[in-house]
């Protein structure tokens, strides 16, 4: 299957609330989800706390002579709301569909995130991963990120413990 051509990186706004949605339900998998499958009757995927204004999608197109998709998304958030730790944004949330994976879309969206932290005033950036997740934890590293600290057995999930590990990076100015 040929890789889907990156269209764009923007903030997402609430018209893609049902797209995002979907796409965070197709792309639910044991290797990086702590909560239960979702189920019917869904929660929106906009709530408060999670509002519009945190949210970048990547677009691309599907297939040939497609119209665009939302290919991916990040969430960027302060993570405390202390003025102590304002330098510092923290991912929450990265999901690439399964039809985008492997043109980039997820480092685009990294790379988006940290020009975003950089506008809004942060030099620093942090996530937490599961420790199985070798994929995404490729990724991270290959951006920049390194483990910071690791909570061993923080979860136990399919009737195994796995360690959720603390990764952060400077953010230079570009």
């Amino acid at each position: 299957m040929a890789v889907p051509p990156l269209l764009s990186v923007r903030p997402a706004a609430p018209a893609d609330e049902a797209e995002l949605a979907e796409l965070d339900r197709s792309t639910w998998s044991t290797l990086h989800a702590v909560l239960p499958r979702p189920v019917p009757p869904y929660d929106p995927f906009f709530e408060e706390g999670h509002p519009p204004q945190d949210f970048f999608v990547a677009e691309a197109v599907e297939t040939e002579g497609g119209a665009p998709r939302i290919a991916g998304y990040i969430r960027l958030v302060p993570p405390t709301p202390l003025a102590c730790n304002a330098h510092v944004r923290q991912i929450r949330g990265l999901a690439v569909a399964t039809w985008a994976r492997g043109a980039g879309v997820g480092r685009s969206l990294l790379r988006a995130a940290f020009d975003e932290a950089r506008r809004q005033g942060a030099n620093r950036i942090t996530l937490r991963v599961l420790a199985h997740n070798e994929p995404a934890r490729a990724l991270y590293a290959s951006e920049g990120f390194a483990v910071e600290g690791v909570f061993p057995g923080e979860f136990f999930l399919n009737g195994r413990y796995v360690d959720d590990v603390c990764m952060g990076r400077s953010l230079d100015p570009a």
